[in-house]
């Protein structure tokens, strides 16, 4: 496993990180770069795990901590995984020979999501050992460095979410394409960064409307703004009745919900940065 490097982005996730950690093989380099400034948490990694190299860095999202993190890798390729992932590492043995096998023209490789919505998170034919697909999820992937570099850099603009797709419609438009291998099965945990119940639903309220915000920038770099807007038009008039809906009902949970769902499309729509932050 000389030629790959494990790529962990986390935020506060002292927790499942160490039960993470401990099932990666001593003998495989890893980064993990931290997105808070947990100064304990690389201190106790670094003296426990020779093979893992610890950094921390401002928080600015996910795909600047990735670009971070593959400039430091020295090895062909590199797994990006995220900790709240259930994965054999024994696995990555498969990764490696399907790279080989389609002669390393491929943007991503990603493996068989076990317990997902269908309806929410695509996925080729079980039956298929292996397939083309449109886009990686961005909780496990397998890239080439080289072609990394000439399919370019995960676009910054994202904070979180759709920066996978981005990347996955970016590189097929340069001829390389994504690939699904149903040989390696993996299991999501959930929410990798450790809350408390007071803080869960700001965090929540964030998390849409950075999905919202990243969906209509994402949309807009694919179809054009004109036809982006049109796209949106829908969500846009739903979500202002249900923000009077609640309202009406006295019920501000879900009015906030709504209120942060409008904020973010409108914030994409108008060119602003996704700056809303934890």
């Amino acid at each position: 496993m000389n030629d790959i490097t494990i790529i962990i982005i986390t935020y506060n996730s002292d927790k499942i990180i160490y039960d993470f950690i401990k099932k990666i093989p001593s003998t495989i380099k890893t980064i993990i770069v931290e997105n808070s400034q947990n100064h304990e948490l690389k201190k106790k990694i670094e003296q426990n795990y020779k093979n893992i190299s610890f950094f921390i860095k401002e928080n600015n999202g996910i795909s600047s901590a990735l670009n971070f993190g593959v400039e430091k890798i020295k090895t062909k390729y590199f797994l990006q995984i995220s900790p709240d992932i259930e994965f054999n590492f024994n696995k990555l043995e498969v990764f490696l020979n399907y790279a080989k096998e389609i002669k390393d023209k491929f943007a991503a490789l990603g493996p068989r999501f076990l317990n997902v919505k269908e309806k929410s998170h695509k996925q080729i034919d079980n039956k298929l050992e292996a397939g083309e697909i449109d886009s990686i999820h961005g909780s496990c992937m397998f890239i080439n460095k080289e072609n990394f570099k000439i399919i370019g850099k995960f676009d910054e603009n994202f904070f979180l979410y759709f920066e996978e797709t981005e990347y996955c419609f970016r590189a097929k438009r340069k001829g390389y394409r994504s690939y699904q291998i149903n040989l390696i099965e993996v299991e999501t945990k959930g929410r990798s960064v450790e809350i408390n119940k007071e803080t869960e639903q700001k965090l929540n309220n964030i998390l849409i409307w950075h999905f919202i915000w990243s969906k209509f920038y994402f949309s807009k770099k694919k179809y054009g703004n004109f036809f982006s807007v049109l796209i949106f038009i829908p969500l846009l008039l739903r979500t202002n009745f249900k923000i009077l809906f609640y309202k009406v009902l006295q019920n501000k949970k879900l009015a906030d919900k709504y209120k942060y769902r409008l904020n973010g499309l409108f914030k994409s729509m108008l060119g602003e940065s996704s700056d809303l932050r934890p």
